[in-house]
């Protein structure tokens, strides 16, 4: 997912001729490494993320959390030497160098800035792009092959003195339609009882092979939302479903408007999450990390190849939504200071910008050590 999230910045900086001297996986030094082209293709030593490094204005910046050249032992974009003797240059030290990890100086007009914004913009979202694009290929590939399941609406049993019982649905009831809309799985009836807490609906079933109408009132129960977590006020009437999926094979097209929903409904989801945290709805107890992900991987592969599918999806648009967050060093960020500067009619400063880029460093690195702290209490529970 990050791989994929990374080649989306580097084909769209190929594609705006920006010059992208090095596309790595993981941070730090590289344990394996390999030049094709004008471009240096790295996994690193740290697997928490990746980046694909573009010829800029301020070329040294990050290079020493990237694992090139220190601070101060490069060259600026006209080639001149900033600080440093010739004591302090590394072995392969190119005086013409332009960037940490450019083999030549680099004309201006590959620089990332020299582009219009909305070139950079294309780039900035090319990896949040390419991880929706994934969850969406994902998400179809897995209707296609596997078809869709569905838990039929099929009554399996009710509980004494809820509305269900005391409108006397039974067990074996096969429901038809709520309120004049059909239904053909279970999912769809908690739909429509879910928000109709105090308003009458009417359930049509099949009862032996006969229709029979009956009208009942959903109570008003607190409850989680499925998709955020939040604890809000649904509709219940006390009914519970056979336990028995049922799968119904559908075409492309069909999956293709499937997985676009599958997509739709993870990314809100996430959106959910993120909103609750900030509102104060979700603890962050409930947030976890690498060791987190691993578990829930180790999981879904015991389960079965369409979990571990559906949580490849899940993962790629969790990705995709949190780096739109419109903190720096995120893309989201990024964009955000675009913007600004293009409304600004001129870039930031480079200490302003270096303020903000390690205020937004210092917001990741303490919630990874949040959901790092919830993933080891996690493993002693």
């Amino acid at each position: 997912m990050i791989f994929v999230h990374e080649l989306g910045h580097f084909l769209a900086a190929k594609w705006t001729g920006v010059y992208a001297p090095r596309f790595s996986i993981g941070f730090g030094p590289a344990l394996w490494k390999k030049r094709r082209g004008e471009t240096e293709y790295v996994i690193a030593a740290l697997p928490l993320g990746g980046y694909v490094r573009m010829a800029s204005r301020d070329d040294e910046t990050m290079a020493a959390i990237e694992g090139g050249v220190p601070e101060g032992q490069g060259t600026g974009p006209g080639g001149e030497q900033e600080q440093g003797g010739s004591e302090d240059r590394p072995a392969d030290w190119d005086e013409n160098a332009m960037i940490p990890f450019g083999p030549k100086p680099v004309p201006a007009n590959r620089w990332f800035e020299s582009k219009p914004l909305w070139a950079r913009l294309v780039i900035m979202l090319a990896g949040v792009t390419m991880n929706v694009v994934l969850t969406l290929v994902v998400s179809t590939g897995v209707f296609a092959y596997y078809g869709r399941s569905y838990v039929p609406a099929v009554v399996d049993s009710v509980i004494a003195g809820m509305p269900a019982a005391q409108a006397g649905l039974q067990r074996g009831d096969s429901v038809v339609a709520i309120d004049g809309q059909p239904v053909r799985a279970w999912n769809d009836l908690l739909g429509t009882i879910s928000k109709s807490a105090g308003t009458g609906i009417t359930i049509e079933v099949v009862r032996a092979g006969s229709p029979v109408s009956i009208s009942v009132v959903p109570v008003a129960q607190d409850g989680a939302d499925p998709a955020t977590g939040k604890r809000i006020t649904v509709g219940r009437i006390g009914a519970y479903p056979q336990e028995r999926v049922q799968r119904e094979r559908i075409g492309l097209g069909a999956s293709a408007v499937a997985g676009a929903h599958a997509t739709w409904t993870m990314a809100t989801s996430v959106v959910g999450v993120v909103g609750g945290l900030f509102q104060g709805s979700i603890s962050v107890k409930n947030l976890g990390g690498p060791v987190a992900i691993a578990r829930t991987s180790v999981a879904a592969a015991k389960t079965g190849l369409e979990s571990l599918w559906a949580l490849i999806a899940f993962l790629s648009i969790n990705l995709a939504v949190l780096n739109l967050l419109p903190i720096p060093i995120l893309d989201g960020g990024q964009v955000v200071m675009t913007i600004a500067e293009s409304l600004k009619g001129s870039p930031f400063s480079l200490r302003t910008r270096e303020l903000v880029m390690r205020l937004g460093l210092a917001a990741i690195v303490a919630l990874f050590a949040v959901v790092m702290f919830n993933d080891i209490v996690a493993l002693f529970r």
